[in-house]
């Protein structure tokens, strides 16, 4: 069975420790298995390439690559703060992800 992570796709987050410390960005993608995402803007790589379809020139590319979890916090929507996500059971008993800050569901 995977291990749940606090981080999904299109969450906002900030980046807590490593060279990329205090940068803010969006989760584009998530690797469950690997423990990694994806954030838009953060450890930016150079990439060299073939020409092809969609580079017919081919040469370096700047992408993001892939950053650890444990490096990464949500960032509460009302505040703008960092903040640990909890889970909890809704009034329509479903299980819900909440900031541990403000006690708000998280969408």
């Amino acid at each position: 069975m995977q291990k749940k992570l606090h981080i999904r796709k299109g969450d906002t987050v900030i980046v807590i420790a490593g060279e990329y410390k205090g940068q803010k960005g969006k989760v584009l993608q998530v690797f469950i298995d690997k423990h990694r995402a994806i954030v838009e803007g953060v450890n930016m790589v150079s990439k060299h390439t073939k020409p092809n379809a969609t580079s017919p020139e081919g040469g370096i590319i700047k992408k993001e690559a892939a950053i650890h979890v444990s490096n990464l916090l949500n960032i509460d929507a009302s505040t703008g703060k960092q903040t640990r996500i909890g889970r909890k059971l809704n009034s329509k008993n479903k299980l819900v992800r909440y900031s541990k800050k403000s006690g708000e569901e998280i969408k």
